[in-house]
């Protein structure tokens, strides 16, 4: 079994949004949130779980606009993961992270969370979700190299 732990960031400007994956990289986890100010503590951070829960490898929302153009949001987040790839032992890569926000607000609010508990764990399940979806798209491109092609006879 390939063993591949993954960490997702959902980096804002007061706080990041940590979420993690089995160690079979297929099912994403909320894990915590630290705060985004200083980033060289957020990294620090970040840098210390890398380590301790053996990560091979971390994913960064990447907040593009609903038209899929990098706003100056996107410029920010990509500045972090930059400073962020510096400083770690494994890849760091960026994941379209749209809505990612959105979609974990109305899950709490789904679950009958009170807004104070919202603002507490939005974060680190926006994390989770993107997380979630990058781990699916890994899978389906793995699926799709390995479908045998259809001969046209």
């Amino acid at each position: 079994m390939n063993e591949q732990t993954i960490l997702a960031l959902d980096v804002g400007e007061r706080r990041i949004g940590v979420a993690i994956s089995s160690v079979e990289a297929r099912i994403a986890a909320p894990l915590t949130t630290i705060a985004a100010q200083p980033p060289e503590r957020a990294i620090a951070q970040i840098a210390r779980l890398v380590l301790e829960r053996n990560v091979c490898r971390v994913v960064v929302g990447l907040p593009l606009t609903m038209r899929g153009e990098h706003g100056p949001q996107a410029e920010v987040v990509r500045r972090f993961a930059d400073t962020l790839r510096a400083s770690l032992p494994c890849p760091v890569e960026m994941f379209d992270e749209r809505l990612t926000s959105v979609a974990a607000e109305q899950m709490l609010r789904n679950l009958g969370l009170k807004p104070t508990k919202i603002k507490a764990q939005i974060d680190q399940v926006a994390a989770s979700i993107i997380l979630q979806d990058y781990l699916d798209a890994q899978r389906t491109n793995a699926d799709q190299t390995y479908e045998t092609p259809h001969s046209s006879d």
